[in-house]
């Protein structure tokens, strides 16, 4: 069963920038790419680095410690070390609010 999470603002995540937001036991960033908004877990797959603190260059995320870079919209590995993609999840706008479904 799905169900949708209301994470935050979306004033609350400027373009080209991301969001740390902590909801229902998950850890996830927002990203802003361009006036669409994604959301994915926080955590990178390769060590303990957060990748709402990364380095964002259009729909590419850097991680902030070993710089592994993933693709911000599908969440595929971009650049070793990383080899495991990250979570996405289908987000979506609603009354100005960022949601997630969830499984």
């Amino acid at each position: 069963m799905t169900s949708s999470i209301e994470l935050c603002s979306a004033d609350d995540v400027p373009e080209g920038s991301a969001l740390r937001v902590e909801a229902d036991a998950l850890t996830l960033a927002v990203f802003n790419v361009d006036g669409e908004f994604y959301v994915t877990d926080d955590a990178c797959t390769h060590g303990p680095g957060s990748l709402s603190e990364g380095y964002i260059e259009g729909d590419v995320v850097e991680c902030n410690f070993h710089n592994g870079q993933f693709n911000i919209r599908t969440g595929e590995v971009v650049s070793p070390p990383c080899m495991i993609p990250i979570k996405t999840y289908p987000t979506r706008v609603e009354n100005g609010k960022v949601v997630i479904d969830v499984e």
